[in-house]
């Protein structure tokens, strides 16, 4: 079922005010709300979702709940929403009784991981923390199992770039260390209501449980984050502060940072001074 809405002009700078069933709520550029209209791309990101199977699902940012009304219609699972605004969070609830006590009202960076076991998230990610997003979904990498989410487009290219690439940086490496990341879906800005100034793309991370067996995720995270702080210069320079004299006679480090793989980067943990 569509949804459909009106815009209406609304005095001063908080955003555009618009009509969903009936009720008139507020779209707020600071909290980065571009809702998806497109029912069309919301049944091809629930057909993704469902390609894998899961049992507790959830879902960040739900706004308005375009994503919503089919993932409560979905048979057999534990649903849970977080959403910071309060505005929304009525509104849902009220829209979808079956939502009583299934939404968390907060920010995903703040709160606890909302299942005692495994679960899946999927979301139109608010494109202001979306970095910081999947950095909480690396913190929950032993429970969170896949993850469905929309990005700026910029953002979802870089998730998914492998080594070599100009895109390939601190969030490729850190992402792919640990789940299989594929780029699955482009978005037109139309979609969205209001739409934003950038292209949007959808990404799915699949847990692939730590397979090259890292042991100290801290040390994995200061190494990239060093070496891609100077990514045009040979890695002997931004990691000089973590190895040895000795060890930095190694060609490897005559290369760049976007030339090493995830397994190269993970490979050289053990050898940090």
């Amino acid at each position: 079922m569509a949804i459909s809405f009106k815009p209406v002009k609304l005095q001063g700078k908080r955003g555009c005010l618009l009509y969903f069933w009936g009720r008139m709520y507020t779209l707020k550029k600071s909290l980065g709300q571009h809702f998806l209209k497109d029912e069309t791309i919301c049944r091809r990101i629930i057909a993704l979702l469902e390609e894998e199977p899961f049992r507790n699902l959830l879902e960040v940012g739900p706004g308005g709940g375009a994503l919503t009304k089919y993932l409560i219609a979905l048979p057999e699972i534990d649903f849970k929403a977080v959403e910071l605004d309060h505005e929304k969070v009525v509104y849902l609830s009220e829209r979808y009784p079956v939502l009583a006590n299934k939404i968390i009202e907060g920010s995903i960076l703040d709160i606890k991981p909302p299942f005692p076991d495994h679960f899946t998230v999927i979301g139109n990610f608010p494109y202001n923390i979306s970095t910081q997003i999947l950095f909480r979904v690396i913190e929950w990498r032993d429970q969170v199992d896949r993850v469905i989410g929309m990005f700026q487009k910029e953002v979802a290219v870089r998730i998914a770039a492998g080594p070599g690439n100009k895109d390939y940086g601190i969030l490729s490496v850190l992402l792919q260390a640990y789940f299989k990341v594929d780029y699955r879906l482009d978005v037109d800005e139309d979609c969205f209501n209001p739409p934003p100034k950038v292209k949007s793309g959808v990404v799915s991370l699949l847990n692939t449980h730590n397979p090259y067996g890292i042991k100290d995720y801290r040390k994995l995270h200061i190494l990239v984050k060093a070496a891609f702080g100077q990514r045009r210069k040979q890695l002997r320079n931004p990691l000089k502060p973590y190895f040895s004299a000795a060890e930095l006679t190694d060609p490897l480090f005559t290369r760049r940072a976007e030339q090493l793989s995830v397994e190269e980067y993970v490979a050289l943990i053990p050898r940090m001074s």
